[in-house]
C-alpha cells in the first residue's frame, strides 16, 4: 500500500470513528445513562425557566474527559429548545471572537466553550458583563480618545465545561448559576452504556464480554465506546458476528490495555514511583521528567483513574504507590507507606 492509500485509509478510519462519536451520543436525559442527580436537577432548571419563560442561568459542567459535558450541554440545549453555539476556550484568542459569536446569538439560544479554562484572560472579562447584564461592553480607540460602546445582547445561556476547574478564577467561577461535577461512572452504568452503543452499532455482545469491557474501560463511556468499536471491528475480521469475551481479551492485549484499564502509560507512571523510590513520595515534576511526559497530562488523563480506583494517592510531600498498586504489579510491598 503506498504512503498516499495509508494516509488516505487512517484518515476515513478517523472520521469513521467520529461519525460514530456522534451517533452514539445520547440525545435526551432519557437516553442519557448515569449522573442521576445531576440530570434531575437539570430537568427541575429547565421546566422552571420554560415556566417563566426566562433564560436557563449559566451553567458549569467539569469532571475527568470523557464523562459526557458536551453531551449534556448538547442536551440541555436540546430539552430547552434552544440552539446551540459550540467553541472552545483555546479558540477564542482576541477580544473580536466573542464578540462575533455573542452578538450573533437569539434569545434562548446556548453558547457552549468546551475547556473553558484555557480562555484568555482579556476574553474572561468581556464576559463579565455579558453573563451578569446580556451587556457587551466594547473599547474604541486609544489613550484619551478611547471610548466605550455598551451593546445590548439576547438573553443567551452560557454552559462551561472544564477538566480542571482550579485554574478558573473564582470571578469567573461566581458567575455561573450552578456547578456540576461529573463522577466517574460504576460498572452496571458503563455496561448499560455499552449494551445501549452495542445496539445502535447493530452487534450482540455477551454479557460477560460487557463485564469485561465495562472494567477496562476506566469507569468512562467514551472509553467503553471506544473499546467496544475496536471489539467490534477484530470479530468482523475475525468473521465472528457476536463478540465473546475471547474477543475482547484479544482487544485488549492488541491496545497493551489491562484487566483494570491501565494503559502503558499508567504502568509506567506506576512502576516509576515503585522501582525507582520506593512506592513515593515523588513530586509530580520527576514523575513527568522520568517518562518524558507533560505533568498537565498526567494531572489530567492518568492520575484521576489511577486514584479513582485506589493505586495512587496525592499527600502533601509528593505521589505515593500504594498496597494496591503493589500488588497489580506483581512487586512486593516491604514497607507501610505514611
Amino acid at each position: 500500500m503506498s504512503g498516499k492509500q495509508n494516509r488516505k485509509s487512517i484518515s476515513e478510519s478517523q472520521a469513521e470513528d467520529q461519525l460514530l462519536d456522534r451517533t452514539l451520543r445520547p440525545l435526551s436525559f432519557k437516553e442519557f445513562i448515569g449522573q442521576e442527580k445531576i440530570k434531575n436537577n437539570l430537568k427541575v432548571m429547565i421546566e422552571a425557566a420554560g415556566k417563566r419563560k426566562e433564560p436557563l442561568e449559566h451553567i458549569l459542567i467539569y469532571g475527568p474527559s470523557g464523562l459526557g459535558k458536551t453531551t449534556l450541554a448538547h442536551i440541555i440545549s436540546k430539552e430547552y429548545r434552544g440552539n446551540i453555539k459550540i467553541t472552545s476556550g483555546a479558540a477564542l484568542e482576541k477580544v473580536g471572537d466573542i464578540a462575533a459569536i455573542l452578538t450573533n446569538l437569539q434569545d434562548g439560544d446556548v453558547f457552549f466553550i468546551d475547556e473553558v479554562h484555557r480562555l484568555n484572560k482579556l476574553v474572561e472579562e468581556i464576559l463579565y458583563p455579558a453573563m451578569d447584564n446580556f451587556k457587551l461592553d466594547i473599547i474604541i480607540g486609544k489613550g484619551p480618545s478611547a471610548k466605550t460602546i455598551q451593546i445590548n445582547l439576547p438573553r443567551f445561556t452560557l454552559i462551561s465545561a472544564t477538566t480542571r476547574i482550579a485554574l478558573l478564577s473564582s470571578p469567573f467561577r461566581s458567575r455561573f448559576g450552578v456547578n456540576y461535577r461529573l463522577d466517574f461512572y460504576n460498572s452496571e452504568d458503563v455496561e448499560k452504556i455499552i449494551e445501549r452503543s452495542s445496539k445502535i452499532l447493530n452487534i450482540n455482545v455477551e454479557a460477560k464480554a460487557r463485564g469485561l469491557l465495562a472494567k477496562a474501560s476506566r469507569s468512562t463511556p467514551r472509553i467503553a465506546n471506544k473499546l467496544l468499536k475496536r471489539s467490534r471491528d477484530l470479530a468482523q475480521v475475525k468473521g465472528e458476528k457476536i463478540i465473546t469475551p475471547e474477543i475482547v481479551d484479544e482487544t485488549l492485549k492488541m491496545l497493551d490495555i489491562d484487566e483494570l484499564g491501565l494503559e502503558a502509560t499508567d504502568r509506567k507512571i506506576l512502576q516509576i514511583i515503585i522501582e525507582n523510590f520506593n512506592g513515593g513520595p515523588v513530586g509530580i515534576k520527576t514523575i513527568a521528567a522520568s517518562i518524558a511526559e507533560e505533568e498537565e497530562t498526567i494531572e489530567d488523563v492518568f492520575e484521576p483513574f489511577l486514584m479513582q480506583i485506589g493505586l495512587l494517592a496525592r499527600t502533601p510531600k509528593g505521589r505515593i504507590a500504594t498496597r494496591l498498586a503493589f500488588e497489580h504489579l506483581k512487586f512486593k510491598y516491604q514497607r507501610e507507606i505514611v
